[in-house]
């Protein structure tokens, strides 16, 4: 008896695969179930678990073209991974003023090989929350009822120590802009800890205190900023004024007089005022 031919799936059948109705926010919303309809929405995509990533993402790409890409993604409608769900977790809660993102991101080691995850952070009205997607229920979407970043930080890794997993390092962004079409990049690593160096208290402390730095709009994203700094002990993160004596003051404003500002060759001032070194 000859062998059946293996079957394939046809092209018909690949376009009738149903697609799942973006939600729709309606003003009788609540924050929270907002985001309930929002993670609800990327599990109807599922998480891809083919080893193939679908749609490509680019950190460095601006937000205006990652918003074009989590549109692709609604309108194919295919499974998607974590960091994509990051990209399509800020689409569809632009707007929303009153919420704030930010992005999570986790290394951790099991049996001697490190892993990495990312997830988004959302914060309102005090409350820290979680959007994602992830092969594990718990390493994905945490509800808005965190009071501190470091309390849903640490609610991570508890979830990863069930898992055996140790928590190596912790990348903490910045706010992302509710504008779709501005075209600066999404800053993903503000504040890099290190776990394995840091302990549980000494984390907590980083966390917060940059949590409040964000709330307070201390920090600000920009595409000229100076490199990533990795904290292994705390230090602050808000620009401090150096103590100048009165003398100094003094000699500083008259100084800046007209007959007393020393101008530079034109040249110089143009190289100066147009570009900045990024590294």
């Amino acid at each position: 008896m000859p062998t059946p031919p293996p079957q394939v799936h046809s092209q018909v059948e690949y376009e009738n695969h149903s697609i799942p109705s973006v939600p729709t926010f309606k003003p009788s919303m609540s924050v929270p179930d907002w985001l309930v309809a929002v993670q609800n929405f990327m599990k109807t995509l599922q998480y891809n678990h083919t080893g193939t990533q679908f749609f490509e993402i680019k950190k460095s790409r601006p937000l205006c073209g990652l918003m074009e890409t989590a549109r692709e993604m609604i309108r194919e409608s295919l499974p998607i991974k974590c960091l994509e769900a990051v990209i399509l977790g800020i689409y569809l809660t632009n707007g929303l003023t009153s919420l704030e993102r930010f992005s999570i991101s986790f290394k951790t080691q099991f049996s001697g090989h490190c892993f990495h995850h990312v997830v988004l952070g959302v914060y309102c009205n005090g409350r820290y929350g979680s959007l994602g997607m992830s092969r594990r229920q718990d390493l994905m979407d945490k509800p808005l009822t965190h009071r501190t970043l470091g309390e849903l930080v640490a609610e991570f890794e508890s979830s990863y120590k069930r898992y055996q997993h140790t928590l190596k390092k912790v990348k903490i962004g910045l706010y992302v802009p509710h504008d779709p079409h501005v075209f600066q990049p999404i800053e993903w690593k503000h504040l890099v800890l290190n776990a394995a160096r840091l302990g549980p208290q000494e984390m907590r402390k980083e966390l917060e205190k940059h949590g409040r730095d964000m709330r307070m709009k201390i920090l600000k994203s920009s595409s000229a900023q100076s490199p990533i700094k990795e904290r292994s002990r705390g230090k602050s993160l808000s620009p401090r004024r150096r103590q100048i004596s009165p003398q100094r003051r003094f000699a500083h404003r008259r100084d800046k007089s007209p007959a007393s500002v020393e101008r530079k060759p034109p040249e110089l001032s143009t190289l100066n005022d147009g570009y900045q070194i990024r590294i």
